[in-house]
């Protein structure tokens, strides 16, 4: 018996059969699918409910073209290919936001993220952490996602983004199409990562 509430179908959906995708279906990615896949994932934990993690769509073929010479030579063909390309960044001046998304400590903003490098740290942690819980999102939308840190980021920053916002990841997203995903690399055990004391 299962300790896990979560149905068995959703488990697999979200884990033990999702994998990287490397080549997707032409079945495009509608805005709406995006929405959704944000309006669930947005609930997920972050320290203080900061909310760093921004998300540009790169839909326009002139976009997708200069995103393209940004990647590594081996993420360039199915960049180019997949039916949406996310650009997951964080949001260094989030602590603007802070007063209303954690109104039982307002001043949080001020006490502790006053300075940069502060704010950088903290963007970056919980905006990776926002970024799992997006790829998990794209698999409860029956889609597969293919994160990839294989990109020049001086580039990407510098062609997309601006000075406050640090790119994090690439994700291809889109019906697995044929081949999709590698076979699946071993895991490590519990008793290889758990310790109890």
């Amino acid at each position: 018996m299962s300790s896990l509430v979560l149905d068995p179908a959703a488990q697999d959906l979200l884990f033990r059969e999702a994998s990287t995708a490397n080549t997707f279906t032409d079945e495009p990615v509608t805005d709406e699918q995006v929405q959704a896949i944000y309006d669930l994932v947005k609930f997920g934990p972050t320290a203080f409910n900061q909310t760093p993690l921004r998300i540009t769509l790169v839909r326009s073929p002139e976009a997708r073209e200069r995103l393209v010479k940004h990647m590594a030579e081996g993420n360039q063909q199915k960049t180019a290919a997949a039916p949406l390309v996310a650009i997951l960044s964080a949001d260094n001046e989030f602590h603007e936001e802070l007063p209303a998304l954690f109104p039982a400590f307002p001043q949080a903003k001020d006490l502790f993220f006053s300075e940069r490098p502060a704010r950088e740290s903290a963007a970056a942690m919980n905006a990776a952490l926002q970024a799992a819980y997006f790829i998990i999102g794209v698999r409860a939308a029956g889609l597969a996602a293919g994160p990839m840190t294989g990109v020049d980021f001086a580039g990407l920053q510098k062609e997309f983004l601006d000075d406050d916002h640090t790119p994090l990841m690439v994700v291809n997203i889109g019906k697995p199409g044929e081949n999709a995903s590698y076979p699946r690399s071993p895991r490590l055990a519990y008793d290889e990562v758990v310790t109890t004391v």
